[in-house]
């Protein structure tokens, strides 16, 4: 699927309070705010009496004033929110300037009910209650004064129970009986406002009245039961017995995704909750995640009646998701401090991360996103939402602002008018606004012609008010210094980890991991080891060692399918003849290995994923052709970059045959078609100028390097500017360079040459 949204995206949208007027306590003209300090004389009334000055000290902000609209300190307000109708409402509890020098206000909010996301919620009353959240929000939001009461005088103001449409206190007038923490939906015991609330002087004495009586937190005790029944839970009738009795627990059906499957019409949709079961049968509910899920939960093979190879297949798949990731847990914990740091600071952040295909990197920010999604759950962490944008899984880059809308919103629009509605919801305050993690995926699919797709995303987070958090995941460390402009490699910041390739130790516990459970030791722990340094002396990349490993399991099986249906159809004759007794020992050794996974077995696996139709035509090209690739691939390794030009692979190429200890027939051919064909100082039209070594003493380079960098061009191996084979033409491997390593590592005419990739 294109980006992972979450499965409640949909209902999102936090909404405030419905309004139908806008600025009318303030005016149609757009006037500057000014500042009302302690010793301006005061005439502003509060609740029915002057403010006393005395309670104010010199020089100190005690209000604010835009036209004849005055607000201060302790004062209730509303803050309009950008392209809505909806408005919040907020006690000012402090004035202040922010970087930039703009004019706000921390303010400490009600919350509607609509607001807390909590399944324990309270819907007994359309109220708002006072929270102990607060946020700071630009002056200019401000759009005129709410008036917060309790129950009995909002009766006693307005008997028939409603605020008349001509009233000028029409859509400000709000009822508060509890204080209420949104993280643990913890309610405080029902007070009358007027009795609590007076004024600023009130301010803290209700902060430690809101503090005392509801939960800041609410840890849960860790699962001890670790096993995949953890996510589900159970429901039994009490009087049921038997199969269905409680406590008895059953294999339940595969999670139904709701992007991948389509509700059939023939049943109704029933939500979050489960039917009614019309006999005494037990349900099995699937608990709803409360974010993104981040990916299907594959349910043990242990479940099911399995043999030992099904079950190793099945955990050794690419696709199977571990409990835990081994090796990574330096790189785990450098993600997770920076992602929690920013949800709870509520700032935004670009982290660049990058380490060459299948080092764990998406896999690692999916697994700490798991974690934080835990910790939001047991009101630990503030909420946030997860979406996820592969740039593998998508036509078009520009289709990531849609998804980035629809995750926030939960509506679908054209990514043109996506960016506009993000550029607006970014640029302007909101109030509360939940924090978002996008992670953007295989990052160098995403790059436009003119880059905007990455400017956008890269600039958002630094928005004062966007609390936009960018995990940006390529497979190069210099994509952005080699790719993307100054503007927006600037942007992406200085949080930048990276992940680097497995070595065998490290590749060893992760298939040993993989295999733990496994009944029947039907791998040799050799043969793990083998594939390992095989893997790691390429590229380091899990994934192919997990292909590997499970292509060894199926040829196990195979063999031992084949070994039962011989022992089958031949009986087991004995023989007295000593020689055929010895004879017949590999044999019996043979049958005895078979269905182990050894280290034949896994040399036979690597045999076939490196018989692929570009590794026997990596295999078959020419000599020259060979040490042209080999230069480059040396050229890469040497220095991090992608790309370089003919003349510096050819210098490569020339100080590798420079530590050239052993004679390599191909090479003196080589040299020897140089010389015949050309005299001493000639161009063989690449750019190579022949000399001979018995005058010189320098190396002689071999012919045929310019006609074997056309070839391979044409053969879609590398990519050369203009197919031109000069000197400052740029070329860079059009595949990957494990590739040319797993072709070439084995090879006699590069081992002769003195080179091991």
């Amino acid at each position: 699927m294109p980006g992972v949204v979450d499965g409640r995206s949909r209902k999102r949208h936090i909404p405030g309070v419905l309004r139908e007027d806008s600025d009318d306590e303030l005016g149609t003209e757009d006037l500057p705010w000014e500042w009302i300090y302690a010793n301006e004389p005061d005439t502003e009334e509060n609740n029915g009496r002057k403010r006393k000055r005395a309670t104010w000290q010199d020089g100190q902000i005690i209000g604010a004033r835009n036209g004849n609209f005055e607000c201060y300190l302790g004062d209730t307000t509303l803050l309009k929110a950008d392209s809505s109708n909806e408005a919040w409402v907020g006690i000012i509890c402090e004035f202040q300037e922010d970087e930039e020098g703009e004019m706000a206000a921390n303010f400490m909010w009600f919350s509607s009910p609509n607001e807390i996301r909590s399944a324990k919620k309270r819907t007994d009353y359309v109220e708002l209650y006072i929270t102990t959240s607060f946020d700071v929000n630009a002056l200019s939001t401000i759009n005129g004064k709410a008036h917060v009461m309790s129950q009995q005088a909002f009766v006693n103001k307005f008997p028939t129970g409603k605020v008349p449409r001509k009233s000028k206190e029409y859509g400000k007038v709000f009822v508060c009986r509890r204080g209420c923490n949104t993280r643990t939906c913890t309610y405080t015991e029902e007070f009358i406002w007027e009795d609590i609330y007076h004024g600023r002087e009130d301010l803290e004495a209700l902060q430690e009245r809101l503090q005392k009586e509801t939960k800041a937190t609410r840890k849960k005790k860790p699962a001890k039961d670790e096993s995949p029944e953890r996510d589900y839970k159970f429901e039994a009738d009490p009087e049921a017995d038997g199969e269905y009795a409680p406590g008895v627990y059953r294999t339940p059906k595969k999670a139904r995704t709701r992007d991948a499957v389509t509700p059939s019409s023939r049943h109704k949709k029933t939500g979050n909750k489960p039917a009614t079961p019309s006999s005494h049968r037990r349900i099995v509910v699937k608990k709803h995640l409360e974010f993104t899920p981040l990916a299907t939960r594959v349910l043990s093979p242990m479940h099911v009646h399995a043999s030992p190879y099904q079950v190793a297949r099945t955990q050794l798949h690419v696709a199977s998701v571990p409990t835990s990731l081994p090796c990574r847990e330096s790189e785990f914990s450098l993600v997770y401090s920076h992602l929690e740091a920013a949800i709870t600071d509520g700032s935004g952040t670009c982290i660049y991360i990058s380490g060459t295909p299948g080092t764990g990197k998406t896999a690692t920010v999916r697994e700490v996103v798991s974690h934080l999604d835990a910790a939001v759950r047991a009101d630990e962490l503030d909420d946030f939402i997860f979406v996820e944008i592969n740039g593998m899984k998508i036509t078009d880059p520009h289709q990531s602002y849609a998804l980035l809308w629809e995750a926030l919103k939960g509506q679908r629009v054209s990514p043109a008018q996506a960016l506009d509605l993000l550029e607006r919801e970014f640029s302007h305050p909101s109030p509360r606004r939940v924090p978002c993690v996008v992670l953007m995926d295989e990052l160098d699919q995403l790059v436009t012609k003119n880059q905007g797709v990455m400017y956008n995303f890269f600039n958002w987070p630094g928005l004062r008010h966007s609390r936009l958090i960018v995990l940006a995941v390529a497979n190069t460390m210099d994509l952005p210094e080699r790719t993307l402009s100054n503007k927006i490699s600037s942007r992406l910041g200085l949080t930048r980890i990276t992940f680097p390739g497995y070595n065998h130790e490290q590749l060893m516990r992760i298939v040993q991991s993989r295999l733990e459970g496994v009944p029947g030791d039907i791998v040799d722990p050799d043969a793990i080891q083998f594939a390992a340094r095989k893997v790691a002396a390429v590229s380091g990349d899990a994934r192919r060692a997990l292909d590997i490993c499970r292509r060894a399991v199926e040829l196990a099986e195979a063999d031992a399918k084949v070994n039962d249906l011989s022992d089958d159809a031949t009986p087991n004759t004995p023989t007295k003849t000593p020689a055929r007794k010895k004879d017949e020992s590999p044999q019996k050794k043979k049958k005895s290995s078979a269905g182990r996974v050894t280290i034949e077995t896994v040399r036979r696996a690597i045999n076939e994923a490196t018989s692929n139709p570009l590794q026997q035509y990596l295999r078959s090209l020419p000599f020259a052709s060979k040490l042209l690739l080999t230069a480059l691939c040396l050229r890469i390794q040497r220095t991090g970059l992608a790309e370089s030009t003919f003349g510096d692979v050819l210098e490569e190429m020339q100080r590798m045959l420079k530590l050239t200890v052993n004679e390599s027939r191909p090479l003196k051919l080589l040299e020897k078609r140089a010389t015949g064909q050309k005299g001493e100082g000639a161009d063989d039209g690449t750019g190579l100028m022949i000399t001979k070594a018995k005058q010189t003493g320098q190396l002689i380079r071999p012919a045929g390097l310019g006609s074997a960098a056309v070839d391979l061009t044409g053969a879609g191996i590398i990519n050369l500017e203009g197919q031109r084979p000069e000197r400052p033409s740029k070329m860079r491997l059009a595949v990957g360079d494990e590739e040319v390593r797993l072709a070439f590592r084995d090879d006699p005419e590069i081992k002769g040459v003195g080179v091991m990739l």
